[in-house]
């Protein structure tokens, strides 16, 4: 099975139906082939099974079946998958609070995006989910899952998170800035809020106990799944590539002096404790666009006109344009209804090939410089275009604003989002009935209780 589909269907395994109930006593001779189901944990007001935990283990366990070495024991893996299921419930809780809510139309949505990324259609998809021994309809619930927490995450972060250019410039201007791109993997071991001198010392020999695995020849991802109370922990830690001004200054100082294949020492961060392995990294090119110039005339239906008329009065300036040579730029402060270019005689000045829209992008593929386009048709109305000249523009710089823009955001949002997390696991009652699944490094992190 591909690979999206496989991480949605362990995905799928991780997070059942909230409304799951208890399995009711079955006759002895049934009791005696099915084990009673059991709640393992208790949410704020719900429960996780132990069947809903087992399924996610053995989801784990199929992802890795070409590397079972890699996963803990059997109660590491089962503590971790537990706290995934943990951390999910609660903001599905939060997003409900909070009135968000997900139409079929936005699950059919997903399925088709998941389809499309397969190089499949959504039936086959459908049927490789179900092949594969889960249900469609539970493998949609899923998606919603995740779409439901994506929202929950944009609600969280929208109010808090705003860049300014004095951000911008202070980033670039800045000595530590640091330009290209890393690969990252990393292992997280978190401090719990408020924690005391015993507590950091647990977490920082906990992440010492790591670093010598991994020094000891433990593969990092496996350190990660084994190690790590990330997220992505079961992932292997994988961040994926990053760019270096995304990443906090302390932590490029260490990697401007690692090579790939380095792993860092035990990091002190606000949240912990953490380890990085350099998995690669890139330098940032110059940023090269071809530019286009060209004007237009806008010919829109109105209450006035109708399409068929704005159709017929686009061809009659065509004709006149290309047949009768009348000015284009005249007709265009005549006749055109663009209000941003008619006054220009129709000039849309210099712009990258997308900024105007995909339908003028693909127009401006098929025309010459000074050629101009037969009448074409688009959501505002009919278009005639002429295609004046193109040139190569450095956009390095504007590239390099945007980006630290996005880097400053996104850094700001992921710790808005952490917090926020750390904050809703603080003030929920999490309560591990069966204390082989307790970790006992963490309770204090997740606001477990007795």
């Amino acid at each position: 099975m591909k690979q999206p589909i496989a991480f949605l269907l362990f995905a799928l395994a991780s997070i059942l139906p909230l409304h799951a109930q208890l399995l009711t006593p079955a006759a002895p001779a049934a009791a005696a082939r099915q084990p009673l189901d059991r709640i393992v944990a208790v949410v704020n007001d719900s429960v996780i099974l132990q069947s809903e935990l087992n399924d996610a283990v053995r989801s784990i366990q199929q992802q890795y079946a070409s590397q079972p070495g890699q996963l803990p024991p059997m109660n590491v893996l089962q503590q971790q998958v537990l706290d995934r299921l943990v951390l999910m419930r609660l903001q599905l809780e939060k997003a409900e609070d909070q009135g968000v809510r997900i139409s079929n139309e936005d699950v059919d949505q997903a399925v088709a995006s998941v389809a499309q990324q397969n190089k499949l259609t959504p039936d086959q998809l459908r049927a490789e989910v179900e092949q594969s021994g889960s249900s469609f309809a539970a493998f949609r619930e899923q998606l919603a899952d995740q779409i439901t927490v994506q929202r929950l995450h944009q609600s969280v972060v929208h109010d808090s998170v705003s860049v300014t250019d004095s951000e911008i410039d202070n980033l670039l201007s800045s000595p530590t800035y640091k330009a290209g791109e890393v690969h990252l993997a990393h292992i997280q071991i978190s401090i719990p809020g408020g924690a005391d001198a015993s507590a950091i010392q647990a977490s920082q020999a906990k992440a010492e106990q790591a670093l010598a695995a991994i020094k000891g020849g433990m593969d990092f991802n496996a350190a990660a799944i084994r190690y790590s109370d990330a997220p992505d922990a079961l992932d292997g830690g994988d961040l994926g590539w990053r760019r270096m001004d995304e990443v906090p200054p302390a932590f490029a100082d260490t990697l401007e002096s690692m090579k790939p294949g380095d792993v860092s020492g035990a990091l002190r961060g606000p949240t912990g404790f953490h380890i990085l392995k350099l998995i690669d990294q890139r330098q940032a090119g110059r940023k090269m666009v071809t530019e286009f110039h060209a004007r237009q005339i806008l010919i829109a239906p109105s209450d006035l006109v109708t399409p068929a008329q704005a159709e017929q009065q686009a061809h009659d300036l065509y004709n006149r344009i290309v047949n009768k040579h009348e000015d284009f730029a005249a007709l265009a402060k005549e006749y055109s209804k663009d209000p941003t270019t008619a006054n220009a005689g129709g000039d849309m000045n210099w712009f990258a090939q997308d900024q105007w829209g995909s339908i003028i992008a693909k127009q401006l593929d098929g025309l010459k410089d000074n050629q101009i386009s037969q009448p074409f048709q688009s959501e505002a109305g009919w278009h005639i275009l002429q295609r004046l000249g193109t040139r190569q523009s450095d956009q390095t710089v504007q590239l390099g604003r945007d980006q630290a823009r996005l880097a400053i955001g996104n850094r700001k949002a992921d710790q808005a989002y952490d917090d926020f997390l750390r904050d809703l696991r603080a003030n929920a009652y999490i309560n591990i009935l069966v204390p082989e699944l307790r970790d006992t490094d963490n309770q204090a992190a997740a606001g477990t209780s007795p």
